[in-house]
């Protein structure tokens, strides 16, 4: 029973922050990558972050300098924080997981149902 549970999402004024985070129960994410996704209306669900089973840290150029990915194995719980919002990052946020190896694209078998972001002017 593998499930990943996001939360955090909310509706923040541009330049403000959230913090999401991953909740994972039914495995041990010491085995796994995760990343975030995050898709809005009309787009492809894109890669924006992940962090290696190692904490070897991946950002698009888009959030980088802006959002701070992290894992806490022992809380079984994956973070994104982001800073400086932008009216542009609003989108739903999905987590992910897949054994071993980080990836940028859509292969990871776990995925949470989202969190939804909303960045205003």
């Amino acid at each position: 029973q593998p499930r990943l549970v996001e939360s955090g999402g909310g509706v923040v004024q541009a330049g403000g922050s959230l913090r999401l985070s991953c909740a994972a129960s039914g495995l041990s994410i010491d085995l796994y990558a995760l990343a975030w996704f995050r898709q809005a209306p009309g787009k492809e669900r894109e890669f924006i972050s992940g962090v290696s089973r190692s904490g070897t840290e991946d950002y698009v150029d888009s959030v980088k300098g802006r959002f701070t990915i992290s894992r806490d194995n022992a809380k079984s719980t994956m973070y994104l924080q982001m800073n400086s919002l932008k009216p542009e990052d609003t989108a739903d946020y999905y987590c992910a997981a897949r054994v071993l190896e980080l990836s940028r694209a859509r292969d990871y078998p776990f995925w949470g149902r989202g969190t939804q972001v909303t960045v205003f002017s």
